[in-house]
């Protein structure tokens, strides 16, 4: 049986919620480098004191933020992946590379703060790498999965693939986010897509 939150536990959470809400909003409106936790601080309307019991400064506080936005792109590829033929494999990984896509066309906002902050900070740097880290592993793991039911040759390497597969779609990625349209979508989730399963499942475009 779970501990029930106490008030001053409830407090905490609210506290830590706001100031992540106001660093959003502040880096969305300042960009990484122009914004300062006092910044984020005063916005969220919390005190210095009670703010740095949460982070310790700009960089943490964008890494959650950070985190938090990347949880959607997650749920995209985490989605079970147990297909039964070649043909259900494609049409499963076309509709996740759109589904990646449009999410970074509906965050493209913070996703360009994001984009900016990697190049500025070794922290945050850091922190992308293990989250793409964690995106190749799910897609070293969907590619076992397919050599196991013979679906995919076992010449393929899982994790080269996968890290090649990751990032051809980083790279596309951030083209959408840079964009300021979305007139290349389809063109850029059909031509990544032929290029994957062509090559590991053999099925041509139809």
């Amino acid at each position: 049986m779970k501990n029930k939150l106490t008030n001053r536990d409830k407090q905490a959470q609210e506290t830590k919620r706001k100031l992540i809400k106001s660093a959003h909003h502040v880096y969305l409106q300042n960009g990484f480098e122009k914004t300062t936790i006092s910044q984020i601080i005063k916005n969220a309307g919390v005190g210095y004191g009670t703010a740095y019991v949460y982070f310790k400064n700009k960089h943490e506080l964008f890494i959650t933020v950070m985190e938090e936005v990347m949880q959607d792109f997650f749920n995209v590829a985490n989605q079970e992946f147990r297909p039964a033929t070649p043909e259900e494999a494609c049409s499963r990984i076309k509709n996740q590379v759109r589904d990646y896509m449009s999410l970074a066309i509906k965050h493209r906002p913070i996703m360009k703060v994001v984009k900016d902050a990697i190049g500025s900070s070794e922290e945050i740097e850091s922190e992308w790498g293990n989250i793409r880290n964690e995106f190749i592993q799910g897609i070293t793991t969907d590619i076992k999965h397919s050599q196991d039911k013979q679906l995919v040759n076992t010449a393929f390497n899982p994790f080269i693939t996968a890290k090649n597969w990751y990032y051809m779609n980083e790279m596309f990625m951030w083209e959408l986010v840079d964009s300021d349209n979305n007139e290349n979508l389809e063109l850029i989730v059909h031509q990544l897509s032929l290029f994957y399963t062509s090559a590991l499942y053999g099925v041509s475009d139809s």
